[in-house]
């Protein structure tokens, strides 16, 4: 049996934590299997493709293509502060679903799907892992689902912690101690 090499890292970007981590995680995997990594972020106009059929704006479609591109590269910014090094690099913003776009550029047998596995926690895992659930049910390739980072785990990220551990106002120290 000799197995194949690795001919491209695809790796779905929103720029959740999720898929920040799974964006690093691609970026290594490119790196060992000496691979162009492609980060592919899907968009979608806002009310979705039957509202902007029925009134269709050339303006706003080139408003939200390039609205894209920003999330796209502030996310890629935010992984790995610009353009990874060691690895050919092919970004890509396409229109349509997250699940099917990814799909359809992963589409050889060859490719390898990196995408982020989503939150942990029965309701948080049922409402946000539609896309990695389609992806590991639809692809043609290899589908690597990376855990979030620990930080994402936790209730919330920054923003629990910082709710559960909020200082405390002189009015509300005052009356504890009352």
């Amino acid at each position: 049996m000799t197995v194949s090499p690795v001919r491209r890292i695809i790796v779905g970007v929103s720029g959740s934590p999720g898929s920040l981590q799974a964006l690093r995680h691609a970026a290594d995997l490119a790196r060992a299997n000496y691979a162009p990594l492609i980060p592919v972020l899907a968009w979608l106009p806002p009310g979705g493709d039957l509202a902007e059929r029925r009134s269709p704006s050339p303006y706003l479609r080139a408003v939200w293509r390039n609205a894209a591109w920003q999330r796209l590269w502030q996310a890629i910014d935010l992984a790995f502060g610009g353009v990874p090094d060691g690895v050919a690099f092919e970004p890509h913003v396409v229109r349509g679903e997250p699940g099917h776009v990814l799909t359809g550029i992963a589409d050889c047998p060859d490719d390898v799907l990196v995408i982020g596995a989503g939150r942990r926690g029965a309701l948080a895992h049922a409402l946000s892992c539609r896309v990695s659930r389609y992806c590991v049910a639809h692809a043609q390739c290899p589908v690597v689902a990376v855990p979030p980072p620990t930080l994402a785990q936790m209730s919330h990220g920054l923003r629990g912690w910082a709710f559960r551990h909020r200082g405390l106002s002189p009015d509300h120290a005052g009356q504890s101690a009352a």
